[in-house]
């Protein structure tokens, strides 16, 4: 299977609710590192797994309306605790949505599997992997 991974970040804001939580319950702010990698079994026509450039920016769109937000404040997100592995699959499917529409360029169509790591800290990370859905035919 080959591999390509890219990386950008974002900076957010918000709280937690429930006791399991604890002092994240509080508003806090985190840098999260997002790395999104895309898998295939045989390269493009072009011999690669996706156009990096492409990717770059599908993946900076997607974060755009997070970065520098207090996801509390997100109505998409209200009553969701936006923890690190819902993020990850929130932005799992915001790219899956690009490669679908054709924004990582030509050769995004035969991406068969995806994973997004937000890295938290140093010491913890968290993330969403699968396969891509199969994209529905256009009526």
């Amino acid at each position: 299977m080959y591999c390509l991974e890219i990386r950008d970040h974002i900076m957010i804001a918000h709280s937690f609710k429930g006791a399991f939580f604890g002092p994240a319950q509080n508003m806090h702010g985190a840098t999260f590192i997002v790395d999104v990698a895309f898998f295939r079994a045989q390269l493009s026509q072009e011999n690669v797994v996706v156009d990096i450039g492409r990717a770059l920016d599908a993946l900076k769109a997607v974060l755009k309306p997070l970065n520098y937000q207090n996801l509390d404040a997100i109505p998409e997100f209200e009553g969701i605790q936006t923890t690190t592995e819902f993020l990850a699959r929130h932005i799992f499917d915001k790219m899956a949505q690009a490669a679908h529409a054709g924004e990582l360029g030509p050769g995004g169509e035969g991406i068969g599997r995806m994973r997004v790591t937000l890295h938290e800290s140093h010491v913890a990370k968290g993330g969403y992997e699968a396969d891509m859905p199969i994209q529905k035919a256009q009526a």
